[in-house]
């Protein structure tokens, strides 16, 4: 007669990955509809002003490259 051996099964980590990952979700402070509108209003606002400064020092380095290539070759 042999015994069986009924140690529980190892989970899977995959398995084990998810769980944890939906434990952590269920813990998170969710921002209302109004905050994420706001938020994301505040986002693009600043994304946009950071696409003009960036444009603008672009440009200023382009033109005084441009001045710098023309004087030294003429």
């Amino acid at each position: 007669m042999t015994k069986t051996n009924t140690a529980p099964k190892p989970e899977n980590r995959i398995v084990r990955y998810f769980k944890d990952t939906r434990a952590e979700i269920a813990k998170v402070t969710w921002p209302t509809r109004e905050e994420g509108l706001r938020l994301s209003a505040i986002v693009f606002l600043v994304t946009v002003v950071s696409t003009i400064v960036l444009f603008g020092v672009d440009s200023l380095f382009a033109f005084v490259i441009g001045l710098l290539i023309r004087g030294t070759a003429g």
